[in-house]
């Protein structure tokens, strides 16, 4: 579908995420977001957005809009060379202990040993549901686009258009076809999906070294700071949450769930053909988990004796 592939939508209202800096930075980005924690360490090279991580300080933008629904999307170029202990995160999320939040973490490792993507869903404030994956490219070496695709039907991480993750709604269907070609029967009520909560957007790079590489065991080598990874792009396609409006607003929850088109454009996000993927993204998806996938908590017994409800059929 073209929808799922460039992205581009003469009706879709498109915003292109980037953090404002000082008065002299490229007007392209001002206005749209901002800063969220140690301005100084967010810096603009050109048309460029750098995130820089040091021994005193990482970094983080937010965007200034919330949404309900669409699309988010980063062209970013990782932190090269030694990056062990270093996270680079691309996420997004609502507010309060009940949050919803959809994670990129880029796990960076030592020279020569291959960059980690974990991805991860919070939903009521529980997250847990963690999946790592090996990339089939150097995501130093040049951008490469890192997008999450979210609507009343599913929750969608895609890496240069290829999903590599898929999470349904199965909360109205107690009898689910999964993509492994089995039929399990579950409760409705024992399947947990993002309940319609505003979210912004946000990037961030900080020091993990307690987790990120081996578990802890590697830990950040501070001789190569300062750490930068490197935006050309963000952008979000999606409804805009009115800006004095509460989270819990039904009015906007019907405006961006219950209409197709709004004062954005078309919602083309919601429509028949993104409730799920096409064959050849179902296709790409499989290639991708069966050659790439590293770990699945679905499948943990250590951590989840009881298998999560979610993934029954696995």
């Amino acid at each position: 579908m073209a929808a799922w592939k460039t992205g581009v939508f003469a009706a879709a209202f498109v915003v292109v995420v980037v953090c404002a800096g000082p008065a002299a930075a490229s007007s392209k980005f001002d206005g749209v977001v901002q800063p969220s924690w140690a301005n100084d360490h967010v810096l603009y090279e050109g048309d460029l957005l750098k995130l820089r991580l040091d021994s005193s300080s990482g970094g983080g933008f937010a965007s200034k809009n919330r949404f309900l629904y669409g699309k988010a999307t980063a062209d970013l170029k990782l932190v090269p060379g030694d990056s062990a202990g270093v996270v680079t995160a691309f996420y997004l999320s609502s507010a309060g202990d009940k949050h919803n939040e959809f994670d990129f973490e880029f796990l960076g490792n030592v020279t020569g040993e291959p960059y980690l993507v974990q991805t991860n869903l919070y939903i009521d404030g529980v997250g847990n549901r963690e999946q790592r994956i090996d990339l089939w490219f150097d995501p130093t070496a040049d951008f490469h686009t890192y997008s999450v695709l979210w609507n009343p039907s599913q929750v969608v991480f895609l890496v240069d258009d290829t999903p590599i993750r898929v999470y349904d709604n199965k909360t109205t269907k107690g009898h689910h076809h999964h993509r492994n070609g089995t039929n399990t029967s579950t409760s409705s009520a024992d399947i947990a999906f993002p309940s319609p909560q505003p979210m912004a957007v946000y990037s961030s790079i900080w020091n993990a070294d307690d987790w990120a590489t081996r578990g802890g065991l590697v830990k950040t080598d501070w001789s190569h700071a300062p750490f930068v990874a490197t935006f050309r792009d963000v952008s979000v396609e999606g409804c805009a949450w009115a800006p004095n409006a509460a989270d819990s607003d039904a009015g906007e929850v019907a405006r961006c769930t219950g209409t197709q088109w709004g004062k954005e454009g078309r919602y083309w996000w919601k429509e028949k053909d993104m409730q799920e993927l096409t064959v050849h993204q179902t296709h790409q998806l499989v290639w991708a988990r069966a050659h790439h996938l590293v770990y699945d908590y679905c499948v943990d017994t250590d951590r989840f004796p009881v298998q999560p409800p979610e993934c029954a059929g696995r």
